[in-house]
């Protein structure tokens, strides 16, 4: 029986997962570590509302298990040497350099991992990769344990995450399913089994599937990959439909009916974005053309490809509408984060629609409730566009929406909080320059209502 767990990794997987497992498991020693001293801190912050990752209903949880069974703490190598699992649930983002840049997953935290967990470990040490990571990436992880020399054995398991950010709290309580993968060896599956029992203690035994290592890897990216493949193919649509005059959402209405398709990733919108998505299929890219499946690869990487689109789209539309110049006018972003209810921005729309839009000279600024100044400037900044000092005086945040929005030439929103919704309306129109113009990227607000105030409203598809 497994009595204590380290994870190595505290962002939006490792924390969230380990919370659950910690409150779920109270019997389970639980240590989330991490370098990253100032996110350490944060995850420790007295006031749990002020932890690190917004997710609704996460601080509860924290609040219930750290200090009792869940512990957050810098000191990677005693976490490793105590623990019977360890989690690695480090960043594999895509590569920027060398062989496979732009598709590639970089794997340098991954492997730092290995190695550390090599150093330390003195007895026998289950691996679990939480990260989402390439196939055979498994295989990669044991060469590197298994050549140490110390004489420990060790098992890989994959356990892969289908979190979906802003109800990851949810999905963690009652998923879908989880996912094991392993050794078909006898101690492969005396591995499996023991992680098996750890998620037992809340989640139905017909909801854990357990395959091997290579079905469980491709398993995640697939799933992804599936999950972006209808975004973007109504998104695609969506454009279809402005120019035939067809309703996008009456489009998608009348075929998520259908029971072979299904409601859900049918909303258009100006594009997904999030860590795994994007990521995720361009692996799928790499592997397959690794492999030399060349059609295979092209077909998913149109996929991202009509996603780029949707995002330039969106800011040219906009720059059309505003009689072709947006140079000097300021148009005001609500929203910045990829989805509403997280304060994760990566590979968010907001991010390349602004980009667009500075380089036309425009005064951004920008509103949400849960992301902060510096990750926006950190976002901008990392496109290597223009100067810091460039995007620092082109974007302003606000932590006031009515201030966000006074004397803009136009309103786009980006994220679709809840909150959007019941703002005064009649108030920030009366306090924009004429025509008010509102460019809706998520199609969450009443058309009616907007024109009945007197916006000039556009929403996708």
């Amino acid at each position: 029986m497994i009595t204590n767990i380290c994870c190595i990794g505290a962002g939006y997987v490792g924390g969230p997962t380990m919370a659950i497992i910690a409150q779920k498991c109270p019997h389970i020693k639980v240590t989330v570590v991490d370098l990253n001293e100032k996110r350490i801190a944060a995850w420790n912050d007295a006031d749990v509302n002020n932890i690190p990752i917004y997710e609704p209903g996460l601080s509860d949880v924290v609040a219930e298990a750290r200090g009792r069974n869940l512990f957050f703490s810098t000191d990677v190598d005693k976490a490793i040497d105590e623990a019977d699992m360890i989690f690695i649930s480090v960043n594999t983002p895509t590569k920027t350099y060398g062989v496979g840049k732009g598709m590639a997953a970089d794997l340098k935290y991954i492997e730092l991992c290995a190695r550390q967990i090599a150093r330390v470990a003195k007895n026998d040490k289950i691996v679990v990769e939480k990260s989402t990571l390439p196939v055979r990436t498994a295989s990669a992880i044991k060469d590197i344990l298994d050549n140490t020399g110390n004489g420990v054995n060790f098992q890989i398991l994959s356990n892969p995450e289908f979190l979906a950010e802003g109800t990851a709290v949810e999905d963690l309580f009652a998923p879908d399913r989880v996912l094991i993968g392993g050794d078909t060896s006898l101690e492969g599956q005396k591995a499996i089994q023991l992680l098996v029992d750890v998620y037992a203690n809340w989640v139905p035994k017909d909801k854990i599937l357990t395959t091997n290592v290579w079905s469980s890897e491709l398993s995640k990216l697939t799933a992804n990959a599936f999950l972006a493949q209808r975004v973007s193919s109504i998104n695609a649509l969506s454009e279809l439909c402005e120019k035939t005059g067809a309703d996008v959402n009456e489009v998608a209405r009348a075929i998520g009916m259908d029971s072979r398709i299904g409601s859900k990733f049918l909303k258009s919108s100006v594009g997904f974005g999030g860590s795994c998505f994007q990521k995720d299929i361009l692996n799928l890219v790499y592997i397959a053309k690794s492999y030399g499946l060349d059609e295979v690869a092209d077909y998913w990487e149109r996929v991202i490809i009509m996603n780029d689109h949707q995002k330039r789209r969106f800011a040219k539309n906009i720059i059309k509408t505003l009689y072709n110049t947006v140079s000097g006018k300021k148009i005001t972003f609500l929203g910045w984060a990829f989805k509403k209810d997280t304060n994760d921005t990566r590979e968010s729309a907001a991010i390349y629609v602004a980009d667009d839009l500075l380089n036309e000279q425009a005064r951004i600024s920008v509103y949400d409730p849960k992301v902060s100044v510096d990750q926006i400037q950190s976002d901008l900044n990392y496109l290597q566009t223009r100067s810091e000092a460039d995007n620092s005086n082109g974007v302003h945040v606000h932590s006031n929406p009515y201030d966000a929005c006074k004397d803009a030439h136009a309103i786009a929103v980006l994220t679709e909080w809840d909150e959007f919704k019941d703002y005064d309306w009649q108030k920030i129109y009366d306090n924009m320059l004429k025509p008010a113009f509102v460019f809706d990227g998520r199609n969450i607000l009443d058309a009616e209502k907007m024109h009945a105030i007197g916006f000039q409203y556009f929403k996708i598809g």
